[in-house]
């Protein structure tokens, strides 16, 4: 598949990079990482492939975040919310309402977030190589409040926090 072109969103003052391929049923939009380079991927065989058998269903809708690859450079560094808001900006460039989102890295916090500020344009969420929450931080254990939880942590069906390192070796706290 030849590079699609490059096009880009405005948000704000600054323009976003963004590329769409394919003509599948369902929009995908990739949230990238720390580093992305839209150019770059396409010449690169292992990318190049992947970015190919996804626009082959879907319409594969991708994006160098504010700062990085094609896209603007910005003073500062931006935070989740920014970032957010270039989802959304290449979302409305390409008039894509409702999409699933493919969040890499960085990307995964990203897709999360969108998800939960505007429901009713994500369909779906993959997350690859991500997190939702720094590893470090204290978590709440959500997924054992029934009575008879089975959780490596032990909660006994109470919401309980638990220290990452906790929840990752498995022993009951």
């Amino acid at each position: 598949m030849d590079p699609p072109e490059t096009r880009y969103a405005k948000s704000g003052d600054l323009s976003i990079a963004y590329q769409v391929a394919g003509s599948g049923p369902l929009d995908l939009v990739i949230v990238p990482g720390f580093v992305s380079n839209l150019d770059v991927q396409w010449t690169t065989p292992g990318p190049q492939h992947f970015f190919s058998r996804l626009a082959m269903f879907s319409r594969l809708i991708r994006f160098d975040k504010l700062g990085t690859g094609l896209s603007d450079r910005m003073s500062g560094v931006a935070n989740l919310e920014d970032l957010v808001d270039d989802v959304r900006a290449v979302m409305d460039a390409v008039g894509s309402q409702r999409a699933a989102l493919f969040g890499v890295s960085e990307g995964g916090p990203m897709s999360l977030l969108f998800a939960a500020t505007y429901p009713e344009r994500a369909s779906a969420l993959v997350l690859y190589g991500s997190y939702a929450r720094h590893p470090t931080e204290e978590l709440t254990c959500f997924v054992c409040v029934a009575p008879s939880c089975t959780s490596s942590a032990g909660c006994s069906g109470q919401r309980r926090t638990h220290s990452a390192a906790a929840l990752k070796s498995g022993r009951r706290v």
